[in-house]
């Protein structure tokens, strides 16, 4: 079955992946272009960052990558849907509070009354009133 994963910039449809006891195990030929992730002497690496992974873990098996023990190990939130195979890995925490901490506000675009796009990076350098109101 293709298993749908689900990063925060990206989706991938795994042709090659398997849930293996509600793990996720990607083969390493499909790895980069599923996760983003690459394994080198150094450890799991996404571009220049590189994280040692503990020895004896078991993180590769007959040429398959865990990565939901990898999100777990980094402490990134996973969600699983098995009845149709998708896999969903949020931010890890430390990454979301060192972004709140930035006191940057994530991009974003939302439309107006007319139904023009406005996005939050249009207002650069300028000063920005925001509102927001939930019905709940």
């Amino acid at each position: 079955m293709v298993q749908t994963i689900v990063m925060p910039e990206f989706s991938y449809e795994a042709e090659g992946a398997a849930d293996r006891g509600g793990a996720l195990w990607v083969p390493l030929d499909e790895l980069a272009a599923a996760s983003g992730w690459e394994i080198k002497p150094e450890g799991a690496c996404r571009g220049e960052a590189c994280v040692p992974l503990p020895a004896g873990a078991g993180w590769v098996v007959e040429g398959r990558f865990n990565l939901s023990a990898l999100a777990a190990h980094l402490g990134q939130p996973v969600l699983h849907d098995s009845p149709s195979g998708t896999w969903a890995f949020g931010e890890s925490a430390a990454a979301r509070r060192d972004s709140l901490l930035s006191l940057q506000a994530p991009d974003f675009t939302l439309p107006d009354l007319e139904g023009r796009q406005h996005s939050l990076s249009d207002y650069r350098g300028r000063k920005v009133f925001l509102a927001s109101w939930a019905s709940w």
